[in-house]
């Protein structure tokens, strides 16, 4: 059985399905008891390849918003977040599956030293549930309640003889001993699986987004699913929305609580406070590492047209822990956020309202002006990170028009590029997805300046 992306679209709820595999039906587990939402377990989050905590913001804010307190979760922040190309071979600021198994397991430790609970419940999207799978398999259930693996690439990004120390390969020893008997999961953990319905570029049949275009990968959509999980298909969602959109939050949740939530809109603060980290780029490797001697300025601006409206309302310098804030803001107003690091481009991020509180608004410089970018006057990036913009899937307008560096079909592409002259410095920018509505202002190149619209949804 399988639901088609007409049915989808029609607005139907997705089913639980057999992964192609009908011994999926016959293993998959049952849903736990219902608690109260003070009774639930305490929620680790574990983001994926070269991602950070900040990921999950929209999902703890649900999470809130249905009376899980906010400090019996915890979003881990790997240090090295990038894999290597070999697992058996060090590369600068890039982690190991050892790594992110032992940070996985210290964060786990610790959040049941916050809660005093016995168990936790751990929701991983992408390469953190290998990371999820693998302290599991290897003693840590019993420290694991549940187990909520999104867009995991559980049998391999690809299944190639080459390369079989990559941990992404279905083939190499990793996976594979992961993968092995008939049962894909640890007795004793209730484990779940959510997935796309073929629009994840991460388990596609055809090897073009790994390099090799016409290469048949030896996976399918249907290798997230694991024998002896529950395995259900969301939709045509893409990679990262299968962790962090609306209609993976309520998987989630139904699934560690035993019930559906009460509401999957966020309910807004009367008074919101945001803090973050500032992490770096060493060498253009993405990186979790704490950025000392940053400056972050807060401006609230006009959702219209970008200006600022007044002075800054927030100004701080981070420390060796890398941290910036608190700021102190209203839930409704739309703001500018200014980051200057050495080394970096200033860059500034344009947000939506934040609705609610949080302590993992990190922020990471822009990547450098470089060769492609000789001649701009100004650069704006349109930035999408809990999820890909899709054409034609989604609504989406840069400046006015739909981006031409948007591939369309499987969505693929979270980040576009616009380059403007020098003559139009200073001029407002919008960027539209959907329903979300940015307005950044165009900065000049020339002053090493990046403005970012950075979509929250």
């Amino acid at each position: 059985m399988r639901i088609s992306r007409r049915t989808v679209l029609k607005g139907a709820a997705a089913l639980p399905l057999a992964a192609g595999n009908p011994g999926f039906a016959a293993l998959a587990q049952l849903a736990p008891a219902v608690p109260a939402a003070s009774e639930l377990p305490p929620i680790l989050f574990v983001h994926g390849n070269g991602d950070h905590a900040a990921l999950w913001l929209t999902t703890l804010w649900r999470m809130e918003s249905n009376g899980v307190s906010r400090d019996r979760m915890f979003a881990i922040n790997f240090t090295d977040p990038l894999a290597r190309a070999d697992d058996t071979k060090a590369e600068p600021n890039k982690s190991s599956i050892e790594d992110q198994r032992r940070e996985l397991g210290e964060a786990v430790q610790e959040l049941k030293r916050r809660t005093g609970a016995s168990r936790v419940a751990l929701v991983g999207n992408s390469r953190g549930g290998y990371s999820i799978r693998g302290l599991i398999k290897n003693g840590g259930g019993a420290d694991v309640s549940h187990a909520v693996l999104c867009g995991v690439p559980n049998h391999g990004v690809y299944a190639w003889d080459a390369g079989l120390d990559n941990e992404f390969n279905g083939r190499g020893p990793f996976l594979r001993g992961l993968n092995e008997g008939d049962c894909e999961v640890t007795p004793g953990t209730a484990f779940l699986t959510l997935r796309s319905d073929g629009m994840d570029k991460y388990a596609q049949e055809d090897g073009r987004f790994v390099g090799k275009p016409g290469t048949p990968t030896g996976v399918t959509e249907e290798g997230p699913a694991l024998k002896g999980a529950t395995n259900l298909v969301l939709g045509a969602i893409d990679h990262r929305e299968t962790a962090y959109s609306p209609r993976a939050f309520r998987e989630i949740y139904k699934f560690i609580a035993g019930r559906e939530p009460d509401r999957i809109a966020i309910t807004p603060e009367a008074e919101v406070r945001l803090s973050g980290l500032v992490t770096g780029t060493p060498g253009g490797v993405p990186t979790n590492r704490p950025v000392a001697g940053a400056s972050v300025e807060i401006f609230r601006v006009s959702a219209d047209s970008g200006e600022r409206l007044g002075s800054a309302i927030h100004t701080s310098q981070t420390g060796a822990n890398g941290r910036w804030g608190p700021a102190k803001v209203d839930p409704t107003w739309h703001l500018e956020m200014v980051l200057t690091s050495a080394g970096s481009p200033t860059t500034h991020f344009y947000r939506s309202p934040f609705p609610r509180s949080s302590d993992i608004v990190h922020l990471r410089a822009a990547r450098p002006l470089g060769p492609a970018d000789a001649g701009a006057g100004c650069v704006v990036l349109m930035s999408r990170t809990r999820g890909f913009l899709g054409l034609p899937r989604d609504i989406v307008l840069f400046n006015g028009k739909e981006p031409s560096d948007v591939k369309p079909g499987v969505p693929g592409d979270s980040l576009s590029t616009l380059r403007l002259s020098a003559a139009e410095t200073g001029r407002p920018v919008g960027a539209l997805f959907n329903e979300e509505r940015i307005v950044t202002r165009a900065w000049p190149a020339s002053e090493n300046r990046i403005a970012v619209a950075e979509l929250t949804y």
